[in-house]
């Protein structure tokens, strides 16, 4: 596994950038990458063409979007970039617009990432450090704020007790997290929502899988719950199981009032 620091460096990180629109914002964001070595420019391409193609679903939380594609030859190595804007944009997000920081992810497969998506999540959730990342003065001051210590937000667990999720009957109930690539927003979902499971004493459970809307309609008479964003539960429609919308992907409260409401707790 990669670390976030070793994944964002201070070459893909940009401060109060202007961007005309959404695209704009991506492409400045793709640039960085492409600087750096990251990738080429058919993957930026391929970042603005995934929102075309999927609505604003990487809008995650209040002002922060997420844009990648699936790896691809135009991906050299894993990598991310980082845009702080100097004036918000609108990605057409009900819920998390307009987005003053896009955070792009390049990755050559779904796996190594995993552990920097979880240190990003973790560090966005943190209000406290998500204002000091507003408010540095330099690549050089955001990037020792990332190599800082993890923090989790305030959401409480249902209590000590670990009762058993009602779910579909079998050993270990499995939940799905889906974003349009199965590799970066759906990982955002899953880190989340394994916290939240954590905090609770349900960890052992209930399986967490991050997948891709085509993979999750084969999937999802295997699972027992969908968590993911409404672009992208609207692209899925009835898959035979409950599907939740979940508006701030970094939020552990609203995932755990998901759960509750889900389980019947």
């Amino acid at each position: 596994m990669t670390a976030l620091s070793d994944l964002l460096t201070q070459e893909t990180i940009a401060l109060d950038q202007e961007a005309e629109d959404w695209q704009d914002a991506i492409r400045l964001a793709g640039g960085l990458l492409e600087s750096a070595g990251v990738s080429a420019p058919a993957y930026t391409q391929a970042m603005v063409d995934s929102v075309h193609e999927n609505g604003p679903y990487i809008v995650l939380a209040p002002g922060f979007a997420f844009p990648h594609a699936r790896p691809s030859e135009a991906v050299h190595r894993t990598g991310m970039s980082w845009v702080r804007l100097a004036s918000p944009v609108e990605f057409g997000s009900r819920a998390n617009d307009p987005v003053n920081l896009v955070v792009a992810l390049a990755a050559t497969d779904t796996s190594t990432h995993q552990q920097a998506m979880a240190s990003l999540a973790t560090v966005l959730t943190d209000t406290e450090l998500r204002a000091s990342l507003d408010e540095a003065a330099s690549a050089a001051e955001v990037h020792a704020i990332l190599r800082g210590d993890d923090a989790t937000d305030s959401a409480s667990p249902p209590g000590t007790e670990r009762s058993r999720p009602q779910g579909g009957g079998r050993t270990r109930d499995h939940i799905l997290t889906v974003c349009g690539n199965g590799l970066g927003t759906s990982l955002f979902l899953k880190n989340t929502l394994e916290q939240v499971l954590d905090r609770w004493g349900w960890g052992g459970l209930i399986t967490v899988e991050a997948t891709d809307t085509v993979s999750a309609r084969g999937k999802a008479k295997d699972a027992d719950l969908i968590l993911t964003s409404g672009e992208i539960a609207r692209a899925l429609g009835d898959v035979g199981v409950p599907l939740v919308v979940i508006e701030n992907f970094t939020s552990q409260r609203e995932i755990d009032a998901a759960l509750r409401a889900s389980y019947d707790i």
